[in-house]
């Protein structure tokens, strides 16, 4: 969607170039969300971890720095704003 409306970004592999636990902090902090928020309770860490969404940040974020999958995705950030994109039109309010 943002390639064709000419919008300039960078895409970051999760899964390739992990955020640790600090760029998590600033990410919720400019989402201002918590990381239940934004916990994907269906991926199979979350079902290895018995997570269900009530955890603190400390037990989450942690936890989504080793385990990228539990993260939702995508997440833009410009600047000192970041939204999920879910749904992808999202995107667009950065």
């Amino acid at each position: 969607m943002l390639d064709e409306k000419n919008i300039a970004y960078r895409y970051r592999e999760y899964f390739e170039e992990p955020l640790d636990e600090a760029e998590l902090r600033n990410v919720l902090k400019k989402l201002g969300l918590r990381a239940a928020h934004i916990l994907r309770k269906r991926d199979k860490a979350a079902a290895a971890n018995n997570l269900t969404g009530d955890e603190s940040d400390d037990v989450l974020i942690p936890l989504m720095a080793e385990n990228p999958g539990l993260i939702q995705r995508p997440i833009g950030v410009k600047g000192n704003k970041a939204v999920v994109g879910r749904p992808v039109e999202n995107l667009l309010t950065l």
